[in-house]
């Protein structure tokens, strides 16, 4: 970590997922030099310009980001009480399971890189031909990084398959007592059919068996969300990111 004016950017010097810079906790000032400084850090780092924050605690952020250049996006950030969990079942014939270090990841990642590619609930064609370009192209993250947080438990994934057929994904990532569930993405073929609902339910099932007790994530938008208040996810807030204009945040 790196504390840079009010902000800390994160570093991952071992590879693996890139982070946003965040306003550092306490922090109660921020200008545009503050966002550029950042920014310039993170050029040096050769990662991508990006910072998250929730709008309720830093309310001026978007502006000041936006003001700096860069792409302002706002989703519902929602938690689940464990009290408040209603599990969904895996529609018929949906094998949804818990992926384990020795499946094949790449095309298990490919399904969230297709899906998020094609963002929202609309139903779309039949995804093989996606899959396989995303799977024969350079690996988006190291898989070695992948399968390394699955064997320590850093990362909790779950990959739903219809008649032999994977067509979605998503995890969970605890940290003590609390974890995020993340990724949740249903290739567009498969979507309206209560899928993604059922990955969901079976991530947080894993996470309330683990003795976890805060459970969150942040809706790509409401109607997304809507799907998560299926299973008991209440809105609490607004997650705020922003990112350089054609880059995508990680």
């Amino acid at each position: 970590m790196e504390a840079i004016g009010p902000f800390t950017v994160f570093v991952n010097h071992r590879g693996g997922w890139p982070y946003y810079a965040r306003p550092t906790p306490g922090a109660d000032r921020f200008d545009v030099a503050d966002v550029e400084e950042v920014r310039e850090r993170q050029r040096e780092l050769l990662v991508p310009e990006a910072f998250e924050w929730v709008e309720e605690l830093v309310p001026t952020l978007g502006e000041l980001t936006a003001t700096s250049g860069l792409e302002v996006v706002r989703h519902p950030l929602m938690h689940l009480a464990p009290e408040d969990f209603r599990p969904v079942p895996a529609p018929n014939g949906v094998r949804i399971r818990i992926v384990s270090s020795e499946d094949d990841l790449a095309t298990i990642d490919a399904i969230a890189h297709v899906s998020f590619a094609n963002p929202g609930t609309d139903v779309g064609s039949v995804d093989d031909a996606a899959l396989a370009e995303v799977v024969a192209g350079p690996e988006p993250w190291p898989l070695a990084f992948i399968r390394d947080r699955i064997l320590r438990g850093h990362t909790v994934m779950a990959v739903a398959e219809l008649e032999g057929r994977p067509a979605s994904v998503g995890s969970h990532n605890p940290v003590g007592d609390a974890t995020e569930i993340v990724g949740v993405g249903t290739l567009p073929a498969f979507r309206r059919r209560g899928i993604g609902a059922a990955v969901t339910s079976i991530l947080v099932e894993d996470a309330l068996g683990r003795g976890i007790s805060v459970v969150l994530l942040s809706a790509g938008d409401d109607a997304v969300a809507r799907v998560y208040a299926r299973l008991g996810f209440r809105v609490v807030g607004t997650a705020g990111a922003a990112s350089a204009p054609g880059m995508s945040a990680p």
